[in-house]
């Protein structure tokens, strides 16, 4: 942390998949003054369901900025210097509430969710085959990731979220709508709007009108009265008005992706970035025009900063599946006790030694969207242990950004010389060397300690308003990076991709919608695994009995 310093400063709160922070910067120098995060919890109700409870996401903020506020304190800083803070959030998620109680009236449905499938099919009938319009109008295709799918749920299958909508009492948001409402007053007032990066996440907005869009609307039978007001990246919306930070303006907003994008400088068209958190997201800044993806990818809004600043759009390859991964082997596997510890067990490996781990726990996203995919670990032998399974893992989120590269390079026509990465991953040596290797380009990582919260600052501080961060390309900081060098040779790098896909392509295909829903009956679902075996037992011994007794 820096020494106590004097002067206005700007906060960044970033609330993503598995947690919420508040960091704090000097906007003359974008240094980082203090920081606090909080862990949040996942809901797993049903097979392919992923919910969190929106109660505590919003707490878990609350609580970053109270924490980070006392160890500013602590510095001699003076929080009254808090003059602007920004919001960046995990997208797509989707969350209704009362907007008379402020209750939510489910929990939220995150963007991991897959329960929407059979949804996404019955709509995809719908779309002539000659004139896709959603995509043609969102940028995206029609997917259970995107919000509107998730939206279209909730009106079907829950009652309190049908009769708040009857009633006229129900809100829609992604998080960052959520966030902003509660903070500006909630049910006294509070804010209800979203910026153009996450209106542009829903699959409901317009990405060259930038409007919700009536026909879009219609179609997925969504009432716009319910919807946000969309607003640019940066501009005033409201001031906080509870806790340390009271009376402080809310002036930045941006898609935890989009803001990535800023806080690593992409300004200029063809500069990209790859973040490495619970999914990977790579990013390439295309300047005023929307251009569309022939290779799986998709379009979206990569900012807007300042009401009367125009649009910059992005070409975006979207992974679902990494940091996730470490998760899963540390929680469901149990071959680590820490998300840190996967570092040293890969290294003690070297090598996967053949075995190759597709972690399409929900489906495969871009350039596949294969919703019907699922996870698998091949090419194992009676010599394959945790640490190559480890290290496997590890090459996995790097194969995928390989993917989402090679669609983005064949879409752009101009090859990437090097990668810019963030994200908490890009702490892990033994990642970003093998993603070096992988892609046979240099990977530049940053030193600055999280360019997403940086990113959500930065919109903040240069808010029409507030004028703390000045965008003129003279004046932005300097970022210090370290840049890691591919250290194999091509064919072993090709070689090793080669196998990959192959993997891949036996993971896909892998289930059907019917199988989805014809499986254990959720009256049942819930109930442990160890119950069926012994009762299916106790039931075969008992048919067996009856059998001889009838002889």
């Amino acid at each position: 942390m820096a020494a106590p310093t004097a002067g206005p400063l700007v906060g960044g709160v970033v609330q993503e998949t598995n947690s919420s922070r508040f960091l704090v910067f000097n906007p003359k120098t974008a240094e980082l003054l203090g920081q606090h995060q909080v862990k949040i919890s996942q809901e797993l109700p049903q097979e392919e369901w992923v919910e969190q409870d929106p109660k505590e996401i919003i707490q878990s903020v609350y609580m970053s900025i109270e924490k980070t506020c006392e160890q500013l304190s602590q510095l001699d800083i003076d929080v009254s210097n808090i003059k602007a803070i920004g919001i960046s959030n995990q997208r797509e998620t989707t969350v209704v509430w009362d907007k008379l109680t402020g209750e939510p009236l489910y929990n939220a449905i995150a963007w991991l969710d897959l329960r929407t499938q059979s949804t996404v099919e019955k709509l995809s009938q719908k779309i002539p085959g000659n004139n896709n319009f959603v995509k043609s109008k969102t940028g995206l295709p029609l997917s259970t990731y995107f919000s509107a799918v998730k939206l279209r749920w909730l009106l079907d299958n829950v009652e309190t979220v049908q009769a708040a909508v009857k009633e006229g009492r129900a809100l829609f948001g992604t998080v960052d709508s959520w966030l902003i409402w509660n903070l500006t007053g909630g049910a006294q007032g509070g804010v209800h709007c979203t910026d153009v990066t996450n209106a542009s996440r829903t699959m409901l907005f317009n990405i060259h009108s930038l409007e919700w869009d009536k026909e879009l609307c219609a179609f997925f039978e969504i009432p716009m009265s319910i919807l946000p007001s969309v607003c640019s990246s940066s501009e005033i919306y409201g001031q906080v008005k509870a806790g340390a930070l009271e009376g402080v303006a809310i002036s930045g907003c941006l898609g935890d992706q989009s803001a990535a994008l800023v806080g690593q400088m992409c300004f200029q068209e063809g500069q990209a970035k790859n973040t490495y958190g619970a999914g990977c997201f790579l990013l390439c800044n295309t300047g005023h025009k929307c251009v569309f993806s022939d290779h799986g990818l998709v379009t979206t809004v990569a900012y807007k900063l300042g009401k009367d600043k125009p649009v910059c759009y992005a070409l975006e390859g979207s992974v679902a599946i990494a940091g996730e991964v470490i998760r899963w082997l540390k929680d469901n596997l149990g071959i680590i006790d820490t998300s840190e510890d996967i570092e040293e067990l890969a290294r003690e490996a070297g090598t996967s030694f053949g075995c190759y781990f597709i972690p399409a726990f929900s489906g495969l996203y871009a350039p596949h969207w294969d919703p019907s995919a699922r996870g698998i670990i091949c090419g194992l032998t009676q010599f394959t242990n945790k640490s190559h399974i480890a290290f496997a893992a590890l090459e996995a989120v790097c194969f995928q950004t390989r993917e989402i590269l090679d669609a983005m390079n064949r879409d752009c026509g101009i090859p990437l010389r090097h990668l810019q990465v963030d994200g908490k991953m890009t702490k892990n040596k033994i990642l970003m060397q093998l993603q070096a290797d992988i892609l046979k380009i240099p990977v530049i990582k940053p030193t600055v300690a999280d360019t997403t919260a940086l990113g959500a600052a930065i919109a903040a501080g240069a808010a029409e308003g507030v004028g703390l961060w000045s965008l003129k390309p003279e004046d932005l900081s300097a970022v210090l990076v370290d840049q890691i060098e591919p250290q194999i040779n091509a064919m072993e790098s090709e070689s090793r991709y080669s196998t990959w896909k192959k993997a891949t392509a036996k993971s896909m295909g892998w289930i059907t919608t019917q199988a989805t829903e014809s499986t254990v009956s959720p009256a049942f679902s819930s109930l442990p695994l160890g119950f069926f075996i012994v009762s299916s037992l106790l039931m075969l011994i008992g048919a067996r009995y009856i059998s001889s007794m009838s002889d």
